[in-house]
Formats: C-alpha cells, structure tokens, sequence
C-alpha cells in the first residue's frame, strides 16, 4: 500500500487551521442592533452589524469559510499563492487571511479601482494586479493561478459552498439565535443584498432546513444581473455603482430556488437610505447597507399595510468610512447625475407617518 509523504503538510494544515479558527473565537459575535421604529407599528427592524469584524465587512465571514474550504479540500498549502478576483471587501478580508498564514495573496481587479481599495489591500499585505478591462478578471485570475502554482480562490462560485448552511457558527444560526428573546423572535423577513449570492443560499437553506416561516428577500441595485437572473440564469447585467451587490452576470453562487422575493433598488434610493440610516441610527453605512434597508423597509410598509405585525432583519454590510469620496460626497452624486433628493423625501415621511409612497 503506497502513503504519501504528508506529515509536514498535515503539520502546516493543522497550524493553518488552528490560526483561522482562532480569530473566529476572538472575534466572537456581531451585533444585532434594533433600528429605532415606534413601538407601537408592531414591527420590528434589526441591523446585522457586519462591519465590526477584524477586517471591517460581512466578507470576513466569507473570506474565512472559503480559506477554510481551501484548506480542507488541499487547495491552500504552505507557501501557496492564493488569487482573488476582486476589487472590494472581500479581497481586503482574504489579504488578511493570507498574511495570517504567511501566504501570498493577489487581488485582480480593474484599473479603474480607487485608490482607497487598493490601499486597504495593500495594508492587510496583499498585492493588486490590475487590468483595462473589468471583465478579464476572472480569466487573468485563472491564468495568474496556473502561472504561479498558486490556488485561484473563486468566491462567485464557492461562496454558497464553503459555508455549512446547517449551522456552526454562520450569519443564518447566529441571527436566530440573537433573535430569541426578541418579541417576534421569528422573522417575517430577512433582506440581503445579492453580491456572491452566497449569503441569500446560506440563510435561505437555513431557514428550510430548520422549518422556520421566515422569507428571504433578495434585494438587486440598478443593472445589475441577479434580478433578471431569479427567473432566467443567463440574464446579463452591467457594472454596479453600490459595491459589494451588484454584478453584471448572475454568479454561480446565486440560488434563486432559496429566495421568495426580489426587490430592484434605483442606486438613488441606495445611497438616500444610507445617509439616512446614519443619520437615524448614528452608525456611518455603506451604500450596500442602503440598498438592504430600502428593501427592508418596502417590507415593513407591506405587512403595515395588511396590518400584519412581526420583525424584519438586514445587515449592516460595512461602514460608511470607505465611502466618504463616492456616496457621502455631494460631487460625486452630481458627477454621476444621482438625485437622491425624491428618494430622501420617501424615507423622511415613512419615519414620521410610516407612510410609504413611491418616489415620483
């Protein structure tokens, strides 16, 4: 019988996996924060609040279970050069990882990406390659793996694999859990935005698996594909203003059959939605966070309406920081031609009136 010579790799594995899992203890839980709504609607709103992880976004969950996915299928070895195609939050969240491991880490991701991103991957010890056009980079990252005997690490398509949706500390579990005390400790709705789609399959198995009456609510910035691409997967898109959830095709990780709803959100109503939520809560959001909250609040209007009473829950994605040059500045709205002044108005008299009356 022939064995492998593997006792140093097992060796690395093992001390692999022990560094990832530690910071997982270390950073223990995120907060379930109660968006101030008067009681007496009857309804419920929570905030998710992902952006108190180490590397400041909800795709710390997501980088640690895909290096964890790697490391276990033998993907991820010592000295392994690991590629991402990515230009946001996850390729700042899978740098971490890397150098946590001692592991190179490339991001590919277009030149037109800010300088901001590129700083903050570069500070977590990653290296940016970038190309002309931004529809090369899952090729250029195919290539680069090959080229480097390194491991192209895919969040499009792994993101709905790489999380045990049955429980073991994901965001689905720890959301019900935080939620048991609560006084409608089951939620009508949780609303998240489609960025892998890796999110919306983990909550949605969850929620089947564990036969609870939650619905998921999949909410889709403008152009963006995954809208179109519920009801028909080879709908195409164009590039997304609100970073982190649009894509311009329908990614693999997507599992319509898991979502009960879907909701296309105007990139206006997404940055409106964060000002305002900032302003409410006192907590700086990112645009994604807006997106989420329009759509959460379309629900809560809704079961208003059918004088229906219950909770509804959405993630706050990451903070606002990052964004203080594209969605918190004036300019930029008005460079892109965004007039968020009509959605603003929507947003002022739901809190006042819990009216809710589409922009005109």
């Amino acid at each position: 019988m022939g064995t492998r010579p593997e006792s140093g790799e097992r060796a690395w594995l093992n001390e692999a996996i022990r560094r990832v899992e530690a910071d997982a203890n270390r950073s223990a839980d995120t907060h379930l924060h109660v968006f101030p709504l008067p009681e007496d609607w009857g309804v419920d709103l929570y905030l998710k609040d992902e952006s108190v992880h180490p590397t400041g976004s909800l795709k710390h969950r997501l980088a640690r279970s895909l290096f964890l996915y790697g490391l276990c299928n033998g993907w991820i070895c010592e000295g392994t050069t690991v590629i991402e195609a990515s230009s946001g939050s996850t390729a700042v969240s899978e740098a971490y990882f890397a150098r946590l491991l001692g592991l190179p880490f490339v991001a590919v991701m277009p030149r037109s990406t800010s300088p901001e991103k590129i700083a903050l991957i570069e500070f977590q010890g990653g290296v940016c390659h970038l190309v002309d056009d931004p529809s090369t980079i899952y090729d250029e990252s195919r290539r680069l793996a090959e080229e480097t005997g390194g491991h192209y690490m895919d969040q499009f398509t792994y993101a709905e694999r790489a999380t045990d949706w049955r429980g073991n500390n994901n965001i689905a579990e720890s959301i019900f859990e935080q939620m048991a005390r609560e006084r409608h400790p089951v939620p009508r709705w949780v609303v998240v935005g489609a960025g892998t789609g890796g999110t919306s399959a983990t909550i949605g198995r969850y929620v089947r698996y564990r036969r609870l009456d939650t619905q998921v609510c999949v909410v889709d910035p403008e152009n963006s594909a995954f809208f179109a691409g519920w009801t028909d997967p080879d709908a195409t898109g164009s590039a997304s203003r609100i970073e982190g959830i649009g894509r311009p095709r329908v990614e693999p990780s997507f599992v319509p059959g898991v979502v009960d709803a879907m909701i296309t959100v105007p990139d206006a109503a997404s940055i409106a939605a964060a000002r305002w939520c900032s302003r409410v809560t006192g907590r700086l959001v990112g645009g994604s966070t807006g997106t989420a909250l329009w759509g959460a609040l379309h629900q809560i209007a809704d079961l208003r309406s059918r004088g229906e009473q219950g909770s509804v829950v959405t993630l706050l994605c990451d903070g606002g920081e990052r964004y203080a040059d594209t969605y918190y500045s004036d300019a930029w709205l008005d460079a892109q031609g965004i007039d968020i002044t009509p959605y603003e108005r929507v947003l002022e008299e739901f809190g006042a009136s819990g009216v809710w009356e589409s922009p005109t």
